[in-house]
């Protein structure tokens, strides 16, 4: 037998989503912009809440430069 799936730990999240009724876009607040048009029907976004999985952003990891005199 499988073992049952664990449901991600849930947190409140601020989002923008779509003013327009018919559209069901929605964008993290952290990854949208205050102002931005909808990326589906490029209408009004307004802010809101949800409650969403954590997500961790990876930071790019920046190449060491040489050291020229080492």
């Amino acid at each position: 037998m499988t073992e049952p799936e664990e449901k991600p730990d849930l947190i409140p999240t601020k989002i923008y989503k779509c003013k327009n009724p018919e559209c069901k876009a929605w964008v993290r607040e952290e990854f949208g912009s205050e102002g931005q048009s909808c990326p589906m029907c490029k209408g009004p976004m307004m802010r809101s809440m949800r409650h969403l999985p954590k997500v961790q952003n990876k930071v790019k990891r920046q190449p060491k430069k040489k050291d020229p005199y080492a």
